[in-house]
């Protein structure tokens, strides 16, 4: 291991004592019920830290309170997560501004600004058209991201992604697609496949184009 990388992991170690009393605090508070409510309120707290001492505090507070969570993530300012059952693995990044629901994040997958990510799409319900939205009730999905994904700036995902996913800014993705699609539109459609190579006719027509 590099110096650089064993200095790095000395300062998360150090982070992760630093916010053990917070995280206690969260633990005896969600005892007594209200559990993602207590999360997400401690989570709103800990999005307000700017700079490198909030993403350390961050990565250190959610690998103690999610589970299955590293501390080898990188989570922005003004990101709020909603339930305390979200895996976020290593590698990660999460950019300012996000909304974080209950998912599975897998490795080395990148989200970009004031993305949403929605615990799937039936949280609410809404077939009556006497009883108030509010009332009708949902519920919570646990969704999947899969490993070396891209979500653009604003992106809004309610479906589980295939890994090595992209999905263009402003996209809102609402039913799971194929490995390697790249994503656009509302609601999202695929536009080509990254893992497949392009045929003689695909090369000669961009070039066309150009």
């Amino acid at each position: 291991m590099s110096l650089r990388s064993t200095l790095k992991r000395s300062l998360k170690n150090l982070f992760l004592v630093l916010v053990f009393p917070l995280f206690a605090l969260y633990w005896l508070l969600s005892k007594g019920g209200r559990s993602d409510g207590i999360f997400q309120s401690f989570s709103q707290f800990l999005s307000l830290f700017p700079g490198k001492t909030g993403i350390y505090l961050r990565a250190a507070f959610y690998r103690l309170a999610c589970p299955g969570t590293s501390d080898d993530i990188s989570i922005g300012f003004l990101t709020v997560f909603s339930h305390r059952n979200t895996t976020i693995q290593s590698g990660v990044y999460i950019g300012p501004q996000c909304n974080i629901g209950k998912c599975t994040i897998e490795e080395n997958t990148l989200l970009g600004s004031g993305v949403h990510v929605l615990s799937g799409s039936r949280q609410h319900e809404f077939d009556s058209s006497v009883v108030p939205i509010q009332q009708q009730g949902g519920r919570f999905e646990k969704i999947s991201i899969g490993s070396d994904c891209w979500l653009g700036n604003t992106a809004v995902v309610m479906a589980s992604m295939a890994t090595k996913t992209i999905v263009a800014a402003g996209s809102v993705v609402t039913k799971e697609f194929t490995e390697g699609d790249i994503l656009a539109g509302n609601p999202a459609k695929p536009l080509r496949n990254r893992l497949h190579t392009p045929s003689v006719e695909q090369v000669e027509g961009f070039l066309h184009d150009k």
